[in-house]
């Protein structure tokens, strides 16, 4: 496979190497491309049967259902599979970042720029104000980063943020992408973000800003729910994630909870220089 035909796939792939030093987040999911080349077809069988088993599985069933009949089915089926093993959980625990790391990976195509900063898992207090700060900054065109790298100052065709790019279990990254608009650079798109980062440091955000953040995770949360897939979706991503399907009710009740005081605390807290990680593509350079 040429890494050529999927760069933004190698630009994150580069981006998560050099993020993390010790947890597994930093691997690809399917190994590297030598573990593909070599992997013996007795290697796949095995990991399949070892992690593809009823103990790692989550069923959610929806519907206009016979609660007792659905369960005869279930056991009926499922019960004479194998459980398989035991799932260790990963003591593995990534070491704080002593300073900002910097890659490049060069390619002719559109250049697109990353930034990562490290961020608690999910059960942390903190991760609902991350998702919180994930809507004002990044999410669609009414915000922060849009705003002010596409509509106002040119210099993005595209400017997001992502609460976390991992199932979140484990501490993971906060991400920040943009792709300059043409004559525009990725380091003009870099220091554009980090003026929305920092005034959401230095300012609070107003009241109706953090309204229409609260409303917009209830109306989400609401629409996700307007059919049986979604719901069925919806209960088993909160059972495997909490292990609790309960906790998907909870979500905006805490983003309920929000101050404005929160985001700024928790912006100050982790969009630090040394915990942040830079990746982007670049022309290649030309041989003399």
């Amino acid at each position: 496979m040429r890494t050529e035909s999927r760069p933004i796939g190698k630009l994150l792939e580069e981006f998560l190497a050099a993020a993390y030093k010790a947890h597994p987040y930093g691997e690809p999911v399917v190994g590297h491309m030598s573990d593909l080349i070599t992997l013996r077809r007795d290697e796949a069988e095995t990991f399949f049967k070892n992690h593809y088993t009823p103990r790692n599985l989550v069923v959610a069933i929806v519907g206009d259902i016979k609660t007792d009949r659905v369960i005869e089915m279930v056991d009926n089926y499922w019960s004479r599979i194998p459980s398989g093993p035991k799932r260790e959980p990963i003591d593995t625990v990534e070491p704080h970042q002593l300073g900002q790391k910097r890659i490049e990976v060069e390619d002719r195509m559109q250049p697109i720029i990353l930034v990562g900063y490290h961020r608690p898992d999910t059960f942390h207090k903190d991760a609902s104000v991350l998702d919180a700060i994930t809507d004002i900054l990044g999410q669609g065109r009414t915000s922060r980063l849009y705003r002010s790298l596409v509509k106002e100052k040119k210099i993005a065709i595209a400017a997001i943020a992502i609460s976390g790019i991992t199932m979140g279990k484990y501490p993971g990254l906060f991400l920040f992408l943009a792709v300059p608009a043409k004559d525009h650079s990725n380091e003009e798109c870099e220091q554009a973000m980090y003026v929305e980062i920092e005034r959401l440091k230095n300012e609070l955000i107003t009241p109706e800003e953090l309204a229409a953040v609260k409303t917009r995770a209830k109306v989400n949360f609401l629409r996700g729910l307007d059919s049986n897939s979604g719901l069925a979706q919806q209960l088993a991503f909160a059972e495997t994630l909490y292990g609790d399907y309960h906790e998907m009710f909870r979500q905006v009740e805490k983003i309920e909870a929000i101050t404005g005081e929160d985001i700024q605390r928790v912006a100050k807290e982790y969009f630090k220089k040394r915990n942040r990680t830079v990746a982007m593509i670049v022309p290649p350079e030309e041989a003399e």
